[in-house]
């Protein structure tokens, strides 16, 4: 992969690289016919980063399926999937991590501790692996996409962050490959996400300011589905995560809900500053 990519940036060609860990969905493809548009050799990685996890989480059951994300590649004008075994990736008497610190404990960092050490770690081998121009991720992981901004700037490593919004089933839900988790009821309970933001939406439309007003809205409205249950609610800095009181300018309101034992994650960028 690195002499392939080394030899496609000497031909003078534009890489791009759009990560992921598979079973892709029309978020996964949206990243990847954008980065199709825009760069002359595309790069897909499909590696399932065992580091990303904590020892309760679900690496074992995260939903697989190789043989589907390479006909999808190949419909899609994908050039290299890359596909590194752990073992490539994590050679015995591997010591090294990349934490990015402040930003690593915020939001999701409060109940997957480690985990954004495992995802700053593995992109920025892959960054050295392939070497693109520009990489594309996700605004559905809107921390991840902040932790990344963060570790590019701080390293000046030579990646353009391009963040492509959220692709959304019909009712709204947020896609992800967890949504294979969830059996009927669940299903129909988890739009409660995207029903608690676009109520923030109305109230932060209609003039509310205060995030505490906006988050008691948001918790008693997912408290009423009872398979729903709140690991956060919070309205923070879109840039550096930091909490807020009063929405001044523009502001990230995000949340982690448990529906049944499997656990989503939504959010919306809002700016006020101007409109």
């Amino acid at each position: 992969m690195k002499r392939v990519c080394r030899e496609e940036a000497r031909a003078g060609k534009t890489i791009g690289l759009v990560p992921t860990m598979g079973y892709w969905h029309e978020g996964h493809l949206s990243l990847i016919r954008a980065a199709r548009k825009r760069c002359q050799v595309l790069v897909v990685s499909v590696f399932v980063n065992p580091t990303q996890f904590g020892p309760q989480e679900d690496y074992r059951q995260y939903p697989r399926d190789l043989s589907r994300d390479i006909r999808s590649a190949k419909a899609e004008g994908v050039d290299y999937l890359f596909h590194p075994s752990v073992e490539e990736m994590y050679p015995q008497g591997f010591k090294t991590e990349v934490e990015v610190r402040e930003l690593r404990d915020k939001l999701c960092g409060r109940s997957r501790p480690g985990h954004f050490k495992g995802v700053a770690t593995v992109v920025l081998k892959l960054f050295s692996i392939i070497r693109p121009d520009v990489a594309f991720f996700g605004q559905k992981d809107a921390q991840q996409a902040v932790i990344i901004k963060r570790m590019i700037d701080d390293l000046d490593l030579d990646v353009e962050l391009v963040i492509m919004p959220i692709v959304r089933e019909e009712d709204g839900l947020a896609m992800s490959s967890r949504n294979l988790y969830l059996h009927p009821e669940e299903r129909r309970a988890a739009t409660i996400l995207y029903k608690s933001l676009q109520k923030a939406r109305e109230l932060v439309l209609g003039g509310e300011r205060r995030a505490s007003v906006i988050i008691s809205h948001m918790k008693q409205m997912i408290e009423e589905e009872p398979l729903a249950r709140i690991d956060y609610i919070s309205l923070t800095n879109a840039e550096n995560l930091q909490e807020v009181d009063i929405i001044e300018d523009k502001v990230l309101i995000a949340l982690a809900v448990f529906i049944g034992k499997t656990r989503l994650i939504d959010n919306l960028l809002l700016d006020v500053s101007g409109a």
